[in-house]
């Protein structure tokens, strides 16, 4: 027989069993599709050898009018700025004590026990200490005065934290340390920390049925729930809010050395919302818009509690103005299908919004309702706050029980890896879940964690022009598309350490050799399996795209089985290269899987950087042989 051409059908395809799938892929990982062919996804390297203190699970990028690019990140603990190499810490102050704070160290110890009165203090909260002299021994007015970390709260009037010279290393005291570190010391404390896993049964629900008057406001607060940050500009300022918590204006004339301070302390603020689940700023019309915002009650007053159904915004191009007159365009209206808005997102001249059971369109309309909504879908949700990606093909979500897409309408996206992805999910942990858009590639795609996992670990991805799934395991918290930066970035984790990356940058991870990069495919075999087949010859086809040059190798992988019920056994493996014209193989059986993988950590070639491949089409020798 002649050789055989083996062209697979582009895209990874788990929703039935790998035999039935034949012909196709059925398994991979760092891998993409592109104009129907498999190729290696592009490498990453970190942004910049700076780290930064919490996960970062939100980024946000944009121009000022002189030229100068920002790049926001919030995190569980903290929020930044970044205009180059360093991050900027602009996390708000929550509270300061003014004379008021002394100290007591113990002989042996590093633990410092700090009284503060009513700190309102959280395990893992930041507090800058100032005006404090010497206990008296090695804990000297230079360890206090600085930034810390609390340890550990033994009551609402103490906090420890553990002491550190100017370089960071630890002090341990000394018997001479015996003073209260005087009694001028300052201490700034940051808004609290938020959680980095989301725990069950906190937030709105989290009370029993009937805690509550129909309608009233919830519990939601940013204590209790995983720390999601949003994000958004009013011109060249940024406006930040902690989901559940309060809402934050940062002045970019000020500088980075300037933290962002609460919305209501603004010049002019009037009826501000002081707390809300997410906030953005309308497009054409520049509303500030605030989602699950609190009331306002009789006594005109805003009522401190979330309303999770409720949208408030600012006058036009006034964002401290929100008190409603009939003399500005600031008002407010309440989502009544679900119980929760989850998230938002501007697409056009529109904002979508979602709630736990519930698509809307919110648009301006003008004066006198300013804005109005169209119920677009009720049953479909939104996953989580970021769920949702807005792309030149409309936007995409996904729910807890599929993928959609809206440019008009809403309709279902054909998902070939849907049960893969959602029978391995960790539904308690999927308000992590985030979507992403790597334009470059015409991709969007969702960082998940999996059911074994509390935080995120995988991925899944659509190429919306192909019409393509592609999986993954790479743990990434945050994205940010190229645009305003040259390269998508991403928060991820180095050895227990937060950093930004740019992506598709390159073929390697962060300069060492990418591991695990492979694509499989389902079952082949001759006349329905009648006969045994008996392969003697592959001819490969690649193109290495990578800069390791001439050195480059990938794995050819030929797996047999006689029966579906059978565990597929590797047959053979072989090194293809730039120059290798055909593998000679010798293997027999009834069907057969092929599998391509990277070989950049084979034992035998050492660890190999700069592998990039695209995968064409394999010939193979392949004839019957037999019925037995």
């Amino acid at each position: 027989m002649p050789y055989a051409k083996y062209t697979f059908k582009p895209g990874i395809n788990r929703e039935g069993t790998d035999y039935s799938n034949e012909g196709g892929w059925f398994n991979g990982n760092l891998v993409r599709f592109r104009q129907g062919r498999p190729e290696k996804i592009g490498g990453w390297q970190k942004d910049t050898d700076t780290s930064y203190l919490g996960t970062g699970r939100a980024l946000h990028g944009w121009v000022d009018t002189g030229g100068t690019k920002y790049l926001g990140l919030g995190t569980t603990w903290k929020y930044y700025v970044s205009t180059g190499q360093n991050f900027d810490d602009i996390t708000p102050i929550r509270a300061t004590t003014t004379n008021g704070i002394t100290f007591a160290a113990t002989n042996g110890s590093s633990t410092i026990t700090a009284t503060d009165s009513s700190h309102g203090c959280v395990v893992n909260d930041f507090v800058t200490i100032s005006g404090a002299v010497s206990l008296g021994g090695l804990v000297t007015a230079a360890v206090l005065n600085q930034e810390y970390q609390v340890v550990s709260v033994p009551s609402g009037n103490t906090y420890t934290f553990t002491a550190k010279d100017t370089d960071g290393d630890t002090v341990t005291a000394n018997s001479s340390d015996s003073g209260n570190g005087g009694s001028g010391v300052d201490g700034a404390y940051q808004i609290n920390v938020g959680l980095d896993v989301y725990v069950q049964s906190t937030g709105w629900g989290a009370s029993t049925w009937g805690g509550g008057t129909f309608g009233s406001s919830s519990a939601i607060s940013s204590g209790n729930q995983l720390r999601l940050w949003s994000h958004d500009n009013f011109g060249e300022d940024l406006l930040m809010n902690v989901r559940g918590g309060g809402i934050y204006y940062w002045d970019e004339s000020s500088g980075s050395s300037v933290r962002a301070k609460p919305f209501t302390e603004l010049t002019g603020a009037n009826l501000v919302p002081t707390i809300a689940l997410q906030i953005l700023v309308s497009d054409i019309d520049r509303h500030v818009i605030c989602f699950g915002a609190d009331p306002i009650n009789d006594s005109n007053d805003r009522t401190s509690a979330s309303d999770p159904m409720l949208i408030a915004w600012s006058d036009q191009e006034n964002a401290v103005e929100w008190e409603p007159l009939s003399t500005n365009t600031a008002g407010s209206l309440r989502l009544s299908a679900g119980s929760l808005i989850i998230g938002a997102m501007r697409a056009g001249r529109e904002t979508l919004v979602w709630t736990d059971t519930s698509l809307y369109s919110l648009s301006f309309i003008g004066p006198p309702y300013v804005f109005g909504t169209t119920l677009l879908n009720e049953g479909v949700g939104l996953i989580s706050p970021k769920g949702a990606v807005n792309t030149a093909r409309g936007m995409f979500w996904m729910d807890r029980k599929g993928f959609y897409n809206y440019s008009g309408n809403v309709v279902p996206v054909p998902c070939s890896v849907h049960n893969y992805v959602f029978s391995d999910l960790n539904e308690g942990q999927s308000h992590k879940v985030f979507g992403f858009l790597n334009k470059q590639f015409d991709e969007v795609g969702w960082f998940y964690p999996s059911a074994s996992s509390t935080e995120i670990d995988r991925y899944v991805t659509y190429n919306y022009t192909d019409q393509t799934w592609s999986i993954g395991e790479l743990a990434r918290f945050a994205w940010l598309d190229e645009g305003i930066v040259a390269y998508p970035r991403a928060t991820g984790v180095s050895s227990s350490t937060s950093y930004l990356y740019q992506h598709e940058q390159g073929n390697d991870d962060d300069g060492s050799a990418m591991s695990n990069v492979f694509i499989e495919s389902s079952d082949l075999d001759i006349q329905d399996g009648e006969y045994f087949s008996s392969i003697s010859r592959v001819i490969p086809d690649v193109k290495f795209t990578g800069s390791g040059g001439a050195d480059q190798t990938i794995n050819f992988v030929l797996k047999t089985r006689n029966y579906p019920g059978e565990s597929l056994v590797t047959n053979t493996t072989q090194n293809v290269t730039g120059t290798t014209t055909r593998l000679d193989t010798r293997l027999r059986a009834r069907q057969m899987a092929f599998r391509v993988e990277s070989d950049d950590d084979n034992s035998d070639a050492g660890t190999q950087t700069g592998v990039g491949w695209v995968l064409g089409d394999t010939r193979m020798d392949v004839k019957p042989s037999g019925r037995r």
